[in-house]
């Protein structure tokens, strides 16, 4: 009997069972509502704080200092102020709910100190951001949102190459894959695309995570591929192979380039259209209409952060072309289309397999699970 890859699809997708399949797809449609309540809730939390004057109190307070230092003040304060008032709402989204449907196992006390550490990171690192940015409004008028993509486009460099060797080890322990058969043919793929057998980790990805999951971060000579040990303890050899295979994909064909092009385009975007915006949405929130003025930064971020969220579909549609590209490439050259299948499977207990058309346009980071399993079988029945 001919090989079927519409029957062998089915049949991988259905072993999940009902129960799974019907777990996996609450769990993201869940995910879906989080986005639209997660950003009434920040500008619930915007129009508080800029209601309770105190970033205008803060700046006053701080006239006499230079320029950098009262707008870095601000905006930091701003990044830590909203964090703790949302901090009800983290502990939900991020940790709470994820324990209710097995996604993770940490400890809350583990959860709320990791989570301190990215607020300290995040309000110096946005903090100089933000700062660069008001710079701009300042000295370049009306062009400053052109001016403002070359800054961000920096800034992302930047994160890209300091990220995996500074703020990446702040919360995971990276470490070269164990020896083994596992490291021989990891390494074998490494040699074979010329990436430096340096470059490859593992990672505790457990200690948030129970996902099945890898990744490539940084670039030049910072960029690796990381292999959570979720993965490599539930994998087999051949899943190993299939899934780095698919991240040495990622690698080779640069596609962080196409993220960082993107998203610079988008923000920049985003920025002339805050520009354009900023004055009704300050009168709304009560805040004064100088988008020159770092006490109006909540009113900023709630405007780039709702067009954002409305280009998600352009980034999504980048990012699944991009994961097409490197399951072929994992394809083509590991050969191995039933064991990405089945490392894929076991992606779908966060990733509900079957979603709509337009849901997995809108929502979904990567291919759907069911989408993904058919492309390997069209590929082995047209290579085997």
């Amino acid at each position: 009997m001919a090989f079927d890859p519409k029957e062998a699809t089915e049949a991988y997708i259905n072993g999940l069972g009902e129960d799974a399949l019907a777990q996996a797809a609450a769990y993201t449609s869940g995910n879906h509502w989080l986005i639209l309540w997660g950003l009434l809730v920040s500008g619930l939390v915007a129009y508080l704080i800029v209601r309770s004057g105190l970033l205008v109190r803060l700046s006053n307070s701080m006239a006499q200092r230079s320029f950098f230092t009262r707008c870095f003040s601000v905006c930091a304060a701003f990044i830590v102020l909203s964090s703790i008032v949302e901090l009800p709402w983290s502990l939900y989204a991020n940790w709470w709910r994820e324990t209710q449907y097995g996604r993770t196992s940490q400890p809350l006390s583990d959860y709320l100190g990791q989570s301190g550490i990215a607020l300290a990171t995040n309000a110096i690192l946005m903090g100089l951001f933000l700062t660069g940015v008001y710079a701009l409004i300042r000295r370049m008028g009306k062009l400053w949102w052109l001016w403002s993509g070359g800054l961000t486009a920096s800034f992302f460099a930047a994160l890209l190459l300091l990220g995996p060797i500074f703020i990446e080890p702040l919360f995971n322990d990276y470490r070269p894959v164990p020896e083994g058969e596992v490291k021989e043919a990891v390494e074998a793929m490494a040699i074979e695309a010329n990436i430096p057998l340096d470059r490859i980790f593992m990672y505790d990805g457990s200690r948030q995570s129970n996902n099945f999951t890898a990744n490539v971060s940084g670039i030049g000579a910072s960029a690796r591929i990381a292999i959570s040990d979720v993965a490599l303890g539930e994998a087999t050899l051949d899943e190993v192979k299939a899934v780095t295979g698919h991240e040495v994909g990622h690698y080779v064909l640069g596609h962080v380039w196409d993220i960082v092009g993107v998203l610079t385009l988008l923000v920049m975007i985003s920025f002339l259209l805050a520009d354009r915006l900023f004055s009704p949405f300050a009168r709304f929130f009560g805040a004064e209409e100088d988008i020159s003025n770092p006490t109006g930064l909540p009113v900023l971020l709630v405007i780039v952060g709702l067009l954002m969220t409305l280009t998600q579909p352009i980034t999504n549609t980048l990012a699944r072309n991009n994961e097409t590209e490197a399951d072929q490439y994992s394809y083509n050259t590991v050969n191995l289309p039933d064991a990405m299948a089945t490392a894929l499977v076991k992606t779908a207990e966060y990733r509900n397999p079957r979603p709509g058309k337009l849901e997995e346009i809108i929502f979904y980071t990567h291919p759907s699970v069911e989408r993904r399993v058919r492309m390997a079988m069209d590929w082995k029945a047209n290579h085997n």
